[in-house]
């Protein structure tokens, strides 16, 4: 299992981090996360992903969505999320960008993140309140 998040800040932008490697997805953009270790809850991966990664501490809302990955056997599960503590910087190099939902389509999203998009898209436009819980 793979987890992200789409980190989404009061003016209802999200965070997009670019890829740096693997070469055939280095440039490319995708919501934070990465995989689930052995014995380790999936929360509990996405927190430890966010503070390794951008050195901000979570909130966690809603499963945004999941898509089947390429590799056999494989899952991204996506949630929406916010900071609760940090401000994002990337600890891996790379770039990171907030993108309201008219500049969604101004980066080149991974295959696997794709189709999440529009989804996070509808989210953003909707006016009501997102629900948050602890993360």
């Amino acid at each position: 299992m793979v987890v992200a998040v789409a980190l989404v800040d009061e003016a209802r932008r999200v965070l997009a981090a670019r890829r740096t490697s693997p070469s055939a997805y280095a440039g490319m953009w995708e919501f934070p996360g990465g995989k689930v270790e052995p014995g380790e809850d999936e929360l509990a991966a996405l927190a430890r992903e966010c503070r390794e990664e951008l050195d901000v501490q979570i909130e966690v809302g809603p499963v945004l969505g999941q898509v089947d990955l390429a590799s056999p056997g494989w899952r991204l599960r996506v949630w929406i999320g916010r900071i609760r503590a940090g401000m994002p910087r990337a600890v891996e190099g790379g770039e990171l960008r907030w993108l309201s939902a008219a500049e969604l389509d101004d980066v080149s999203w991974l295959p696997a993140d794709l189709p999440l998009v529009e989804s996070l898209r509808q989210r953003l436009a909707d006016p009501e309140p997102m629900a948050f819980g602890a993360g």
